[in-house]
């Protein structure tokens, strides 16, 4: 297609088979990474979707940014790569595979653990990778050729040695520790992956027997305890007070006797206790509860020797010393909850919740009504239980040092920069990492235990085994790592580490920008940064950009619950990619949430139709696309003007794309293209296409195109090519470089005849009078510089301000209208063009309505009881409609004044 002639452009703009035809083309021919070793790198790396996934509006912004830079980076003639690839979401695929499994009536457990990965790469190589597909329907201009993937050979090689070297270096250790377990996927899972919700429970209050008749300073011979979660006092291990409690100073180191289990423990001092909540008295799970277990340490029970009440399923289990009752054993948790509750009564140990009734009688509750934020997985979709169990952690604190250091010195740059401080804060308090995930599907965790009773650690079987040594036989570690602890590497594995004589990874690492959703800031940056700087000695990237939400045109978050979910997909089918694209750019603030409005799509839409026009226009004036990246000579001031308003835009342009404010590179180029350009240069060119104007406004077509191809790349290409015959593709073009100065006297001209044009066509319209009526128009004393804009341009005044000329002479009297221009004050005499009494009369009634709405309107946003009870929509439209009526009436004020 690169000797493609110009052909005449359709009628109409339709995206859909322009879409298909030019990314089949670039891609096939290479285009998305041409050949250009000696050029300066740029790098990206996608954030590898799920090979799970399909796309969401998150995406399609996420990946549009992206797009943008790569093209605008390519486009400036840099060896722009932009990484893709796919992660093999261990628990997302397995559930995936495993519900297909569960509607053939068959399960993961029917196969080995090799038989079922192998039906697990079957379906990836049948039905994943959907999301890849969709990225190319938005024109994502990634390097396809070396597509990756978190679990290909060569990546995999790297997770392993990543795993090795941080366990030889005292990085990665094995521990019992409580974590979030997943009940249902019957996994542990990471803080992050828990999500809290608010669900209604009971606060139950219960009694405590001190053990061997002992009687607190009051008379009582027990402990008041209250819990959200009874049936964890079948593993309790301790009753703490706090040491300054005046109430339990004196029993304090002696037993309790738990009623159920018989089980014996003591009263600890530790300031966990609050005086000032409930009873003052806490019961201790250690084994099942986070704040419990840092409690339990402290009064000196070794991890190892804390108590378990339930299995992987989170089902009752006999704990270590035997004292779970024989009924519990086996019942569901919310089932040994109700018994616990049930025997606990029987046996006169629950203190009842009272309340009063209507009548004032007192009313007895088993528990006080508790609304409880309570953490549920946010892929199982159930309770998480706090589970004691052995994993595999990270030393994330030591990890963590060099990527605040990166941001604090600057190789980081976050931008915006008020996501510095969330940042630090999760760093600064950085858990130990649990990267062990009780899974088949994902990177084996590379330990073996030995029958000697060792771990060892190693990057093969065959190297554990010397370690070894002979006689000794392993097993290995059934685990696999966390997702992203792989992903965490995708800056530099995805280049060819661990070689590190790899081209790429010494050409395109660090990368220069990272794209992503501020809410993986830790999931995923955060990782990235801390192992790339441990293992590159380089930031990952040096400037990472966290854009915000897609949220629903009223600001909800959108949910599949809440049916506010948007295709990105029926976007496209319905407007085509490029108005999608440029819709996410426009409304992409630094630092704030993007508001979905699909009329605002539809405006990009006709903005891409407004271009089409205009390039059908000139195509059909004879002009065609330019042979020059420099400006083309001009003398007249139209074509001077329009060359420095190319050059004042590339240079907004320019420092908007360095600034990463992408609402305010679309809005520049948009500008452009419709104000100066459709509106003013083609109206002010029309019916004078000599040789010179010819040229500069097939230059400026192409400084368009070239421009715009970042936000829409399928229409500009398409124009491109039917503009003319052209040396190469538009996606690889060169970046404007119109060598040309502003014309200041040419500015001052052109803005002067499109400042009277426009205030006429406003002036004209006030009073209605129809647009195309040609008036008489009068300035007594212009200045010289007025006076020769006016003498040279007598055409465009008439065709474009619809006057007969300007006379320099005072206007006859009677009723007229001013209308300002540059220092001007134009005079335009009224009298037999309307009807001057019924037109004040009209305006003076409009005027009236809005002043009385908007006086209306001020009043019920004064009342703070509309403002704050009122539906935050309907405080919203009141303010819209107050604004509305307060801008007609302005205006209607203006035209009463013209009148006189």
């Amino acid at each position: 297609m690169n000797d493609k002639t110009s052909a005449e452009l359709a009628k109409t703009f339709e995206p859909a088979g322009i879409e298909a035809k030019w990314y089949a083309h670039w891609e096939s021919n290479g285009l998305f990474r041409p050949e250009r070793p000696d050029a300066a790198p740029y790098t990206i790396v996608n954030p590898p979707p799920n090979v799970t996934g399909s796309l969401h509006i998150g995406h399609a912004l996420d990946n549009t940014l992206q797009d943008v830079v790569i093209r605008y980076e390519r486009l400036k003639g840099k060896d722009a790569l932009w990484v893709v690839g796919t992660d093999h979401a261990g628990i997302a695929t397995q559930m995936v595979v495993e519900r297909q499994m569960e509607a053939r009536q068959d399960k993961r457990t029917n196969y080995t653990r090799e038989q079922f990965v192998d039906k697990v790469w079957e379906w990836k190589h049948e039905s994943g990778g959907t999301i890849t597909g969709q990225l190319r329907r938005l024109g994502c201009s990634m390097d396809w050729s070396r597509e990756q993937f978190t679990m290909d050979p060569h990546f995999t090689r790297a997770v392993v040695k990543v795993f090795v070297d941080l366990y030889n270096q005292g990085l990665i250790y094995r521990d019992k520790r409580l974590v979030n377990w997943d009940p249902k996927l019957k996994t542990a899972i990471s803080d992050l992956e828990v999500e809290t919700r608010e669900t209604q429970g009971g606060f139950w209050h219960f009694k405590y027997p001190l053990a061997d008749g002992v009687k607190r300073d009051d008379g009582l011979d027990y402990i008041e305890v209250a819990t959200t979660r009874p049936e964890t006092m079948l593993a309790d291990m301790a009753v703490a007070v706090h040491p300054e409690d005046e109430r339990y100073k004196s029993v304090i180191g002696k037993e309790i006797l738990q009623p159920l289990t018989g089980r014996r423990f003591k009263v600890v001092a530790d300031e966990h206790a609050d005086p000032e909540l409930g009873s003052g008295a806490v019961k201790i799970t250690p084994g099942h509860d986070f704040n419990d277990f840092e409690v339990g340490k402290r009064a000196g029970i070794k991890p190892a020797d804390m108590l378990n009440m339930f299995d992987a399923e989170a089902k009752v289990v006999q704990t270590a010393d035997g004292l779970v009752p024989a009924e519990f054993v086996g019942l569901d948790r919310f089932d040994a909850r109700k018994l616990v509750v049930e025997q606990m009564k029987e046996a006169g140990f629950l203190i009842p919740h009272v309340t009063k009734d209507k009548e004032g009688n007192e009313v007895q509750h088993d528990a006080e009504p508790r609304t409880i934020q309570t953490p549920f997985g946010d892929r199982g979709g159930v309770v998480i239980e706090p589970w004691l169990t052995d994993q595999w952690y990270v030393d994330a604190e030591t990890l963590a040092k060099a990527p605040m250091e990166a941001v604090r010195s600057g190789a980081i740059e976050i931008v915006p920069k008020t996501w510095e401080k969330t940042f630090f804060n999760w760093m600064e308090n950085i858990q130990p990492w649990c990267v062990s995930r009780q899974l088949w599907w994902g990177h084996r965790i590379p330990a073996w235990y030995g029958s000697d009773g060792q771990c060892y650690v190693a990057e093969t079987e065959e190297e554990a085994q010397a370690k070894a040594g002979a006689g000794v036989t392993l097993e290995r570690d059934s685990d696999v790592l966390d997702t992203w602890f792989s992903s965490a590497l995708w800056p530099f594995a995805t280049l060819g580490w661990p070689d590190e004589d790899a081209p790429l990874l010494k050409k395109h690492y660090p990368n220069d920008l990272l794209v992503s959703g501020f809410d993986i800031l830790f999931f995923w940056d955060a990782r990235m940064a801390m192992q790339g700087l441990h293992f590159m000695k380089e930031v990952p990237w040096k400037k990472l950009y966290l854009h915000g939400l897609v949220r629903a045109a009223d600001g909800a978050k959108m949910s599949k619950s809440k049916g506010n979910v948007v295709d990105p997909l029926g976007l496209i089918d319905k407007y085509g990619a490029d108005a999608l694209r440029f819709f996410m750019c426009a409304m992409e603030s630094q630092g704030r949430d993007v508001k979905m409005d699909e009329k605002r799509v539809e405006g990009y839409r006709n903005f891409a139709t407004k271009l089409w026009n205009a390039a059908r226009f000139c195509q059909s004036n004879g002009i065609t696309g330019s042979t020059s990246v420099a400006a083309p000579a001009a003398t007249s001031a139209v074509n001077k003007w329009i060359i420095g308003e190319v050059v004042e835009t590339v240079a907004a342009l320019d420092q908007a794309m360095a600034d990463l404010r992408f609402d305010a590179a679309a809005n520049t180029v948009y500008h452009f293209v419709w104000d100066q350009f459709c509106d003013w240069y083609i109206e002010l060119i029309k019916g004078n296409f000599d040789p010179e104007t010819k040229a500069v406004a097939g230059w400026v077509l192409d400084q368009i195109l070239v421009m715009l191809h970042p936000f829409m790349p399928f229409v500009t290409e398409e124009l491109w090519h039917a503009l003319g015959k052209r040396d190469g593709e538009l996606i690889v073009a060169a970046w404007p470089k119109p060598e040309a100065e502003v014309d200041a006297a040419a500015k001052r001209e052109v803005e002067w005849l499109i400042a009277l044009v426009s205030n006429l066509r406003t002036a004209k319209n006030e009073l209605g009078i129809a647009p195309g009526a040609k008036l008489d128009a009068y300035l007594p004393e212009p200045s010289a510089l007025t006076r020769s804009i006016i003498e040279a341009n007598p055409a465009a005044i008439e065709r474009l301000a619809r006057l007969n000329g300007i006379r320099f002479e005072s206007a006859p009297v009677g009723a007229a209208m001013q209308v300002g221009a540059g220092d001007a004050n134009i005079v335009v005499p009224l009298e037999g063009v309307i009807d001057i009494a019924a037109e004040k009369a009209r305006l003076e009634k409009a005027l009236a309505a809005s002043q009385k709405e908007a006086m209306s309107l001020e009043g019920r946003l004064g009342n703070p009881s509309f403002v704050e009870k009122a539906k935050p929509e309907a405080v919203e439209k009141a303010r819209a409609d107050h604004a509305m009526h307060a801008a007609e009436a302005e205006r209607l004020a203006a035209a009463l004044q013209r009148l006189g």
